[in-house]
């Protein structure tokens, strides 16, 4: 047997021959009973490591390498861990830069879907939304009572066109023009859906982007912004 692994049960055995001896008196070597046997357990242990890691034939630089490398990981995980929250609003921030009007989904602190937008280079908030599982961009307007589509969107998102009216009356940037409602089987934005959202298509070449009113942002449970970003909580 390997003269290593004698010395490491000799101890073992020598400990716990003197916890049995003194086992009435409650220490052993002037420390309580569980003090010594813990004292004994580390020790077996770390004995066990050193072995191992003379025996692996490693030189003393490499390990000291080594161990530098593990603690750096260590320090890297521990610091990620610490600033999820702060590395996940950075990434968030991120990539509404790189895909503007692209809705972020993340779960807010009681269980809801929320939905971070981030503001344009115009001032506005944009987003990609999803109108029966066609894609649309749109302009988010809390000014505007309903959920607003442009005339070539209405088409692009496969609604009736011939058999809409064009009979409301719509107050424009441009004017008024004529809306025909109709109710939008379903909208969804980043996470958030809702179905039989009203909404008002606008006569042909009155719209240049479509809206998203307050149909649909009024079925929340709340709205705000925060600094560039609109939150919007299911």
């Amino acid at each position: 047997m390997d003269r290593g692994l004698l010395i490491i049960f000799g101890v073992l055995g020598l400990g716990l021959l003197l916890l049995l001896i003194n086992h009435n008196s409650g220490e052993t070597l002037g420390l309580p009973n569980d003090s010594f046997a813990y004292v004994l357990y580390t020790g077996v242990w770390g004995m066990v490591v050193a072995a191992a890691v003379v025996g692996s034939g490693m030189r003393i630089g490499e390990m000291a390498r080594n161990a530098v490398i593990w603690l750096i990981a260590l320090l890297l995980l521990s610091t990620v861990y610490v600033y999820r929250f702060e590395l996940q609003d950075v990434g968030y921030r991120l990539a509404g830069s790189l895909l503007p009007g692209t809705p972020i989904s993340r779960m807010s602190a009681d269980g809801r879907p929320e939905v971070i937008l981030t503001k344009g280079s115009g001032g506005h908030f944009q987003v990609r939304a999803a109108i029966n599982d066609e894609r649309v961009n749109m302009m988010v307007d809390t000014g505007a009572t309903m959920v607003a589509l442009s005339y070539r969107d209405a088409e692009r998102v496969g609604l009736d066109m011939g058999n809409l009216r064009f009979e409301r009356p719509i107050a424009t940037a441009n004017g008024v023009a004529m809306a025909a409602m109709v109710m939008l089987p379903e909208l969804s934005v980043g996470d958030i859906s809702r179905r039989n959202v009203q909404a008002g298509v606008m006569e042909q070449g009155k719209l240049a982007e479509s809206l998203l009113g307050m149909s649909f942002i009024g079925t929340l449970s709340s709205f705000h912004i925060s600094r560039d970003e609109l939150v919007l909580r299911d």
